[in-house]
């Protein structure tokens, strides 16, 4: 067996893990997320009001009437009664029963960021702020008054403040205890990055990022979605990528994928947060790289995208006809699993440096458990493939299982190079339903992945 799988080492920390394999190891080590996120699309409402989930999974949810007040609670201000007659939102509503010390703030909060999201647009104009920021006293700081800071208004630990924002598309914004902590909104919708990390945005039009909390189901870990969102809302695909913690943020511990700078237009980018048990989730059938056997979680992985996340994001965003699934090493693997499980409902898989041998690693399972060999069973089907690798190296099959993976190669080279050539002996064809791209001596990495991710992009771009 190719000393490519020789150990695997966990070191997971925070809430979510990413494998880097490069020459001879499998490293489970961890990356964090963060962000902040709203929602519109071609003919779709900004942001749906309630975010459902499907075949008995939930997003973080609370509802008014469960939601309690702490005893004892000290409240300063209330929240300002609305004008003119317009009938309050559900979350407008929400929040300022938590002002008022009516409902427990954390889960009103939650619930809000599950739906129309952070802060809230009242139904006067004006926008409500709230956070759970902590002890000190805060402020509001952003574009709309010179980043001064603004004091925040307090009930219990619940810091909010009401404004009017005259200029509130693309304007920044940050919570700030006025001395060296500076943060983004916590559970905010809207959000982009510049050189000192995330910051928070009112409204956008322009391209931004979106984000949603706490998805779960299927009995997983929950997880945050960061999403892409194109100029003004405007896209007439989707491509679902994993390890979201490394596609956007500029500081992932692991690198970045710099995924916005080579976002085509018209393509919605939903990105799926890992977490630690992300090897478990990330492969479709169990396997032993030494140390025992591990994973096989994938069905329940490939469910959570197709029967939760997306029509959460359907609802939100709006619907597309064309559909992509994409991801690297293991989440390359996980994206081809994602589209045989459901071949009728993505356009296109893509896979980086997939880990295509993962099946066949210990030598007592039976034939046929890789994707290679699933999916050359099914035969020709409709779905786009894409698959790549880096590295390089001398490429065999010494124990005689029909996978060829026990030369001296890296990045996956040798098992993508057969994936590719099986698939166009069933029927595939090369530049038409199946591209394979080779990048000589590229490293098993974020940055290898991310400098050359605008051809796959591209190809998904040109359906």
């Amino acid at each position: 067996m190719t000393a490519f799988f020789g150990g695997l080492l966990v070191a997971c920390s925070g809430d979510s893990g990413r494998d880097s394999e490069t020459d001879g190891a499998v490293t489970d080590a961890s990356s964090s997320g963060g962000g902040h996120t709203d929602a519109t699309s071609t003919g779709a409402s900004p942001t749906s009001s309630a975010a459902s989930s499907s075949a008995g999974a939930t997003t973080s949810e609370a509802t008014t009437s469960e939601a309690t007040t702490s005893a004892g609670e000290e409240t300063t201000g209330t929240g300002a009664e609305t004008t003119g007659g317009e009938p309050l939102s559900e979350d407008e509503e929400l929040l300022r029963a938590a002002i008022a010390g009516e409902v427990d703030p954390q889960e009103a909060l939650e619930t809000i960021a599950g739906r129309g999201g952070l802060p809230v647009e009242t139904a006067s104009g004006s926008f409500l702020f709230a956070c759970l920021c902590g002890p000190e006293g805060w402020s509001l700081a952003g574009d709309h008054e010179g980043w001064a800071g603004q004091a925040m208004e307090t009930t219990g630990a619940l810091s909010w403040l009401e404004l009017e924002i005259a200029a509130p598309d693309g304007s920044r914004y940050k919570f700030t205890d006025g001395g060296d902590q500076w943060i983004a909104d916590p559970l905010g919708r809207r959000h982009d990055y510049d050189d000192f990390g995330a910051i928070s945005l009112v409204r956008a039009s322009a391209a931004h990022l979106e984000r949603w909390y706490s998805i779960s189901g299927y009995e997983l870990a929950p997880r945050d979605l960061e999403i892409w969102v194109p100029q003004d809302g405007a896209f007439d695909r989707a491509l679902y990528v994993h390890d979201a913690q490394n596609l956007f943020n500029p500081d992932a511990p692991f690198g970045s994928w710099a995924l916005q700078e080579s976002a085509p237009p018209g393509v919605l980018l939903v990105g799926v947060d890992n977490t630690p048990a992300r090897v478990d989730e990330y492969t479709h059938v169990a396997d032993d790289i030494g140390g025992g056997m591990i994973g096989g979680e994938g069905d329940r992985y490939a469910d959570l995208v197709e029967l939760v996340i997306r029509p959460l994001i359907e609802e939100a965003y709006g619907e597309v006809e064309l559909v992509g699934v994409m991801g690297s090493s293991l989440g390359g693997l996980i994206s081809f699993h994602i589209a045989d499980r459901f071949p009728e409902r993505y356009a296109m898989a893509l896979s980086l440096s997939g880990t295509m041998g993962w099946g066949s690693l210990d030598g007592a399972q039976p034939p046929g458990l890789t994707m290679i060999e699933r999916y050359v069973a099914a035969g020709h089907r409709g779905t786009a493939l894409y698959l790549d690798s880096g590295g390089g190296g001398t490429c065999s099959d010494d124990d005689a299982d029909g996978i060829e993976d026990d030369g001296d190669d890296f990045d996956n080279f040798c098992v993508n190079l057969q994936f590719y050539a099986a698939l166009q002996s069933i029927g595939y064809a090369d530049g038409d339903d199946v591209f394979h791209w080779h990048e000589p001596g590229a490293l098993h990495d974020e940055a290898a992945w991310g400098a050359r991710v605008d051809l796959p992009l591209e190809l998904f771009a040109s359906l």
